[in-house]
């Protein structure tokens, strides 16, 4: 698909044509580097600056890198069994996990359920939060 645009300052009578692909598919990682690029370029733009917003550590890790995981393993009549998850049915679990585990791992907090700022309490059962959505998260096999 293909559309005409008429470039502004070309002398030409005829249309420039530029072609747009619409059918492209982004992965979540690209979409959310074009997403905090895109941010960073309109503040920096209104703020009169340049450079990163973002301190340099922050980085995407994979969530679901099993590399350096031993499996859990147990002895049967059977034989030996491996319980293996499936990274793809662990994969909403573990940046459940991930995401209420921020504060202790950054030093901000002893214990997720300490973090006035998580949905951790109120997923817990100590704190009575109007923004969480149990039904949701139990859809998706979501526990804390």
């Amino acid at each position: 698909m293909s559309h005409s645009h008429q470039l502004s300052g070309h002398s030409s009578s005829e249309p420039v044509n530029v072609s747009h692909q619409f059918t492209k598919e982004r992965s979540i990682n690209d979409s959310i580097s074009i997403l905090l690029r895109s941010y960073t370029r309109a503040i920096n733009k209104q703020e009169s600056r340049t450079g990163s917003l973002f301190q340099h550590r922050t980085k995407a890790i994979c969530l679901s890198d099993t590399s350096g995981v031993t499996p859990a393993q147990f002895q049967t009549n059977y034989g030996t069994i491996i319980n293996v998850d499936d990274p793809d049915k662990a994969y909403p679990q573990s940046c459940f996990n991930y995401i209420h585990m921020n504060p202790v791992n950054a030093g901000l907090s002893n214990n997720p359920i300490n973090w006035e700022f998580s949905s951790y309490p109120d997923y817990f059962g100590v704190r009575n939060g109007k923004l969480i959505n149990r039904e949701r998260a139990n859809e998706f096999g979501l526990h804390i």
